[in-house]
């Protein structure tokens, strides 16, 4: 202690060797000298201690001898958290762990390892580096994927065409083309692997539905590589859902040319698993009939294709032919198929598959998108006492159950506890996802719990959540619904990326906060920023238009329907008619609606809008059309009260097997005939 206070205070000259200091005055000064000031934080005063008085002050003293740092040891307590230490183990058994990190997702234990084996001078296997690679693909890690890299230099297998093939793959799939082009270059232009392995890189890497698959696809063609049934399998996927329904066409013809379309099970589910995405249900089908061997992958394909188009009677028909075969469904399947129960509210078919799925599946309580599934399926029928017991029966809750749940109180109008689930995953130790806020945002709007939404909202922001589309266009949304438009516009504003979405968001906002007329000029902004606006936004438009009377923005957004060929969808059409009626445009709301070639429910009740008195009893009287009646009973003026009973009697007797649209009963209730609202209501 003497000898570092000698070292470190310095005193006057000529008072060096007559100064000397006991041990416990030097403590006292040390201690007097040690005190924090006020303004700083402890550990600062402790690290730049207070110098002595100037009347002490003296030549300062050589330091002493600093000695040399050593390298901090690796400890194998680090590199095998879960295993035991290097010098008892087989290095195939490191490999394991290695690749069991990998598949885990667990990137940086299994680099740490790797970093230790290559600390103590231990080669790794080709197995080892591929399961890696795999891994960095998968989760898009470009940093880990990096460090792969110089460890495969490291080991000198930089000339290794296997893995380099892996390396082309995994900075595609990372979105860092470049990189990626620059390992391709050191293979072979002939051998089709890399082509394959940069082919699907950029489907899983690459924008959607961009173009870069293609070019590579044509590129390859160009240098004469034969293609392979796996690069037949990545071209189809990114064809899959695109607006090019044209080049999958092709690329089916050139299938058939070169003999791969009847060879190959594998491209037989891409073709049908492109058609179903892309809308085309019956070419899908023609596929299907085609196949004499059908496994379950195509099985799945074909269900999950139906359900991605709505036809949920359909995926229960082939289910249940898929049974009648003697193949039973997977997880896969499985978690295809709740939705749809779900959604066509059959509770008794639910409770069917889950009896199915504790009794075939073994590993049930590990499964949780199954169990997630469950939850989801039987909100949806209405059972939340048999929802919250399969979610609080799973013993391994992740974000995807709690968002279910959650998701399931909101749609059964518990709005507090869907919203205190936001809490309640956090208490467990669960962090919410961007979904679990896009599921909570909605629930403040619905409350208008502007506090709680402004919770979120910064949560979103500390997460790194935004900026994001959805999320953005949610938070405008509840902004909105709580009457905060400034927030709205400044979201709206801070976006970098505007798509339809946005937009129409921001003309919802204008027109839930009383400002038609701004709604109306964020409007021709969206069309002069050459966004077309989709068929919900028309309608809003139109709508708005009809509300304050402006007849030529109303002929702008029909010009906007007929330009997109929107003429066929029912709630366009009906707004279009509905608006030149509300305009006092009689005669060119005549000519819309004598053009529509199907006429429905909504284009019944919406005629009536432009309809004179006399039109309607006329309407009233074509007995062969029976929206028309009810439309026509609804808007009848010119009767008195005990003829609108009567009519709203014999109404329900003749709509017992055709049931209306809410719309009708809608207007019912505005053109002030209760009776009859009621009694449609009723069926």
């Amino acid at each position: 202690m003497m000898g570092y206070l000698r070292s470190s205070v310095s005193v006057p000259d000529g008072m060096a060797s007559s100064f000397h200091c006991s041990p416990m005055d030097s403590k006292a000064l040390l201690a007097a000298n040690a005190k924090p000031p006020v303004f700083f934080p402890a550990a600062v005063a402790k690290a730049s201690p207070n110098p002595l008085p100037d009347g002490f002050r003296s030549e300062p003293r050589p330091p002493p001898a600093v000695r040399a740092l050593k390298a901090p040891k690796f400890a194998e307590a680090d590199a095998f958290p879960d295993s035991l230490p290097l010098h008892s183990k087989n290095p195939h058994v490191i490999y394991k762990d290695i690749q069991r990190f990998a598949r885990l997702g667990q990137l940086k234990k299994a680099l740490t390892i790797l970093d230790y084996l290559e600390h103590r001078g231990v080669p790794v296997n080709t197995t080892t580096f591929s399961a890696l690679l795999a891994a960095c693909s998968r989760l898009k890690a470009l940093a880990f994927g990096r460090q792969v890299h110089v460890h495969l230099r490291l080991h000198g297998l930089e000339s290794n065409e296997f893995l380099l093939t892996k390396l082309v793959e995994m900075y595609a799939s990372c979105g860092s083309l470049d990189d990626a082009r620059r390992v391709f270059e050191e293979l072979s232009p002939k051998s089709v692997f890399p082509w394959n392995a940069l082919l699907k890189g950029n489907v899983a890497g690459g924008p959607r539905w961009g173009h870069a698959p293609l070019a590579v696809f044509s590129e390859m063609r160009g240098r004469g590589v034969d293609a392979n049934e796996y690069t037949f399998s990545c071209l189809l996927k990114s064809f899959a859902g695109s607006p090019a329904f044209a080049q999958g066409t092709k690329a089916h013809a050139l299938l058939i040319k070169n003999g791969f379309a009847s060879a190959s099970v594998l491209l037989q589910t891409c073709l049908i698993d492109m058609y179903f995405k892309c809308g085309k249900t019956h070419m899908a089908m023609k596929v299907f009939d085609e196949i004499t061997e059908r496994d379950i992958v195509l099985w799945g394909a074909v269900i999950a294709g139906f359900a991605h188009n709505g036809l949920r009677w359909e995926a229960l028909k082939y289910l249940r032919w898929m049974g009648s075969e003697g193949i039973e469904p997977n997880s896969v399947i499985v978690t295809s198929i709740l939705p749809v129960i779900g959604e066509l509210a059959e509770r008794h078919l639910g409770r069917e598959i889950h009896a199915f799925v504790l009794k075939r599946f073994r590993n049930y309580h590990k499964m949780v998108f199954v169990q997630s599934g469950l939850i989801d399926m039987y909100c949806k029928c209405r059972d939340m006492v048999s929802g919250r017991r399969v979610f609080y029966g799973s013993n391994e809750r992740n974000a995807v159950s709690w968002t279910a749940l959650m998701s399931g109180y909101a749609s059964n109008g518990r709005l507090e506890q869907a919203l205190r689930s936001v809490v309640w995953m956090q208490q467990e130790g669960i962090k919410p996802d961007v979904v679990s806020i896009a599921t909570a945002v909605p629930v403040c709007a619905q409350l208008k719990a502007t506090r709680q939404g402004k919770e979120l909202h910064a949560y979103a922001v500390k997460n790194w959540f935004l900026p994001n589309v959805s999320m953005s266009t949610s938070l405008m949304t509840m902004y909105s619904a709580c009457g905060n438009l400034e927030y709205s516009c400044r979201l709206f504003d801070m976006m970098e990326k505007r798509n339809v979405l946005a937009w129409t968001a921001l003309v919802d906002s204008y027109l839930k906060n009383g400002c038609p007329y701004d709604a109306l000029h964020v409007f021709r902004s969206m069309l002069q920023a050459n966004r077309r606006p989709d068929v919900v936004a028309l309608a809003r438009i139109l709508n708005t238009c009809g509300e304050i009377g402006a007849l030529k923005l109303g002929r702008e957004a029909h010009g906007q329907v007929l330009k997109m060929k929107l003429e066929s969808a029912p709630i366009a059409i009906a707004e279009v008619v509905k608006m030149y009626g509300r305009c006092r445009d009689v005669e060119t709301a005549r000519k819309v609606y004598d053009r529509i070639e199907t006429k429905g429910s909504l284009s019944y009740s919406t005629s009536v809008h432009r309809c004179s008195n006399l039109e309607r009893q006329r309407l009233l009287d074509h007995e062969e059309d029976l929206f028309a009646a009810a439309a026509a009973a609804a808007a009848g003026f010119h009767v008195t009260n005990k003829e609108r009973s009567q009519n709203a009697s014999d109404l329900k007797l003749e709509l017992q097997e055709v049931k209306p649209c809410a719309q009708v009963a809608h207007l019912c209730g505005a053109m002030a005939c209760k009776e009859a609202c009621k009694a449609i209501t009723d069926l």
